[in-house]
């Protein structure tokens, strides 16, 4: 699979045309527009990745040095958004306004210290062989992450992947992060899918926002510490426990594996 460029048109679009991206009139459907298979589009730390506490403990250590103590459950209920978004709910929620380059200056720490834990993070269960099943069965996925190129790129060799071989939608290449769904909109134009024909994968609260905005489905796990019932109340259709849970229930999605003779 390789990389291309982030906007494009859905084949079939021609100048012009409208393409849905989950705004506005969607175009009508038939049954030689739906595909087979639906596509994927996974979040990262969290969901793929064990690595949501590490981000936790990274922004904790940061706003200390910024003088803003804030308990660290406070900063995991804001995982998964954008570094600016989740300073700007943490300084609110700690009733603190800072400057703008102060606000900078923990967004570096952040990442500084994120990346001295790169050591202790890990795939979860399953992820490998998640994706492993999603290729060999040409089941189109990509990866939307609300990180820097500098935190999400050293993950995807755990993934024993390269920015070659997989497509990569972060942060630094779109306007505005999740809750917002540019994201995962500019994942689906890599993958030429037409967000009706996608499943995204996530493990906050967020993602499902980010989702239901983009007008995509959103498939809840828990492995990045959001409730069953919270990632249900965000509309997540299905939640499964971890990558693992997920491949197990994979025909639950609509993925059809070929039968064993």
């Amino acid at each position: 699979m390789q990389q291309h460029a982030i906007h494009r048109r859905a084949p079939g679009h021609e100048e012009g045309e409208h393409e849905d991206c989950g705004y506005g009139t969607e175009m009508p459907r038939t049954v030689s527009d739906v595909p087979d298979d639906p596509a994927f589009v996974f979040d990262l730390d969290g969901t793929l990745v064990d690595s949501v506490y590490q981000h936790v403990m990274a922004w904790q250590r940061a706003l200390d040095e910024i003088g803003v103590g804030l308990a660290v459950w406070r900063i995991h209920r804001r995982i998964g958004m954008s570094g600016g978004l989740l300073m700007q709910a943490v300084l609110r929620e700690a009733g603190r306004g800072v400057p703008k380059d102060v606000i900078d200056q923990a967004k570096a720490l952040h990442g500084q210290y994120y990346a001295e834990s790169l050591a202790s993070i890990h795939l979860l269960p399953g992820t490998t062989e998640l994706l492993q099943a999603l290729d060999e069965l040409q089941i189109r996925w990509a990866i939307a992450t609300s990180g820097q190129p500098e935190d999400a790129q050293p993950v995807l060799k755990l993934l024993g992947r390269d920015l070659d071989s997989v497509i990569l939608i972060d942060g630094a290449q779109v306007p505005y992060a999740k809750p917002d769904p540019h994201l995962f909109l500019a994942a689906m134009s890599e993958l030429e899918v037409n967000p009706h024909d996608a499943l995204i994968v996530g493990d906050s609260i967020w993602d499902m926002l980010a989702a239901r905005r983009a007008g995509a489905l959103g498939i809840g796990v828990l492995s990045g510490g959001y409730s069953q019932a919270e990632l249900e109340a965000a509309q997540a259709f299905r939640v499964y426990n971890d990558p693992q849970d997920l491949l197990d229930h994979i025909d639950e999605l609509g993925v059809r594996i070929p039968r064993q003779s």
